[in-house]
């Protein structure tokens, strides 16, 4: 019974497929019967042309992290913590005088504030940002 339903489909899908071909040719025909009548157009890229790119050299590196303040910014990609925990607990043996600051944020939704507050008190910035 159900072969006989399977052959049934499939011969209504193949008359109908084989039926519609004139119709499509006709109406391709038209389209292009149209497109010749018609107004031509100009159509733009919209990529657009990107901005010139701005270089900027890194920074100068530190001679030392003794005294100084190292951010430890956390993005919040998966097993970050674990990593940043690794950082920390590596600065802290190797330089004891640094000051450590845990952060926890989003790169795609880090705050204005945060971002201040690293230009103006970061001297270095280590962010955990996946892979």
């Amino acid at each position: 019974m159900k072969a006989r339903i399977t052959i049934a489909v499939i011969a209504v899908l193949c008359i109908g497929l084989f039926c519609s071909f004139p119709a499509l040719n006709q109406a391709q025909a038209q389209g292009k019967k149209a497109v010749s009548a018609a107004e031509k157009i100009t159509v733009l890229n919209p990529m657009g042309t990107p901005p010139p790119i701005t270089v900027k050299p890194m920074a100068e590196p530190l001679s030392t992290l003794d005294g100084k303040t190292l951010y430890l910014v956390n993005t919040g990609f998966v097993n970050t913590e674990r990593l940043m925990e690794e950082y920390r607990k590596w600065f802290e043996a190797n330089y004891p005088k640094t000051i450590i600051v845990d952060k926890r944020t989003g790169m795609s939704n880090m705050n204005a504030a945060l971002k201040t507050e690293l230009k103006e008190k970061a001297d270095a910035v280590i962010f955990a940002l996946g892979h």
